[in-house]
């Protein structure tokens, strides 16, 4: 069974911290990681963890996460959330669990804000949970895919 999650950010996210933090919080996107492989550890899962603000190296990053076959895909699609087909249409070719994920509500946001392309491909969304939401993504991909908690 793959031992992989992949956990992708879009752009601005390494913003995090600093940007709006009355809407996105203190925490960094490095908090994020940190959480990200704390979690993960539970569960005896590698995390790959990456940023870009290059919708083009988020869709090689997608058909990697196929190619080595991990176990799932976790994403904040960020700005591209309601603007990329590219990034849809990789998502779809996967075969595995997507679980999207959003800082914030994006629901209770700007109008354009709340139609997600990614949601199309995803199996699960995330959001308003701040940077506890990739926790919660990484423990439900987990249980997706039946691996149990390491006591």
């Amino acid at each position: 069974m793959p031992k992989t999650l992949y956990v992708l950010n879009g752009p601005n996210m390494n913003l995090l911290g600093t940007r709006e933090p009355e809407k996105y919080g203190r925490a960094t996107l490095a908090d994020a990681e940190k959480l990200c492989r704390l979690t993960g550890k539970r569960f005896g899962l590698d995390i790959v963890f990456r940023q870009s603000n290059v919708e083009g190296e988020l869709v090689n990053w997608i058909q990697e996460a196929q190619a080595k076959k991990a176990a799932g895909l976790v994403i904040n699609p960020a700005g591209y959330t309601t603007t990329s087909i590219a990034i849809l249409d990789a998502l779809l070719a996967l075969k595995m669990p997507i679980v999207e994920i959003h800082v914030t509500n994006i629901h209770a946001r700007e109008k354009f804000r709340q139609n997600s392309y990614v949601s199309k491909a995803a199996k699960a969304v995330i959001c308003g949970f701040g940077v506890d939401g990739y926790a919660l993504a990484i423990t439900g991909l987990a249980g997706m895919v039946g691996i149990k908690a390491k006591k």
